[in-house]
């Protein structure tokens, strides 16, 4: 069984900073693609930044020059470093990973999301 663990939300002012880890912990051959995805309310989830095994990443537009993504394979880890926060930035954030559960298999995983607040 495969987990993704989450920390780092919380309450930031509009111009904080705030980093979002996430761990994936279990019996896998190995973390593919892990990324973030957020959800405001009444909003579809949207993907917000995401990092290969290869360390090429992606980004929405929304947040490009404001957060960055990066990852360590040995560590199954990625952090979200999200600088410059914007109300809008408000959402339950969560971690994404494919992962080879065997070297032929790839599965799909979603964390429980961390909930980030911007506001005065």
């Amino acid at each position: 069984q495969v987990e993704l663990l989450e920390s780092g939300g919380g309450l930031v002012r509009p111009g904080g900073s705030l980093t979002l880890s996430c761990t994936a912990s279990g019996n896998f051959f190995k973390c593919n693609v892990m990324g973030w995805y957020r959800q405001a309310p009444g909003k579809q989830r949207e993907l917000v930044a995401q990092i290969t095994s290869g360390q090429m990443t992606n980004y929405a537009d929304s947040v490009k020059g404001r957060f960055t993504i990066s990852g360590d394979n040995a560590k199954n880890t990625v952090w979200l470093q999200m600088n410059s926060l914007k109300p809008d930035d408000t959402a339950v954030y969560y971690c994404n990973a494919d992962i080879s559960v065997r070297s032929w298999e790839n599965e799909n995983y979603w964390g429980k999301g961390t909930l980030v607040t911007v506001s005065s």
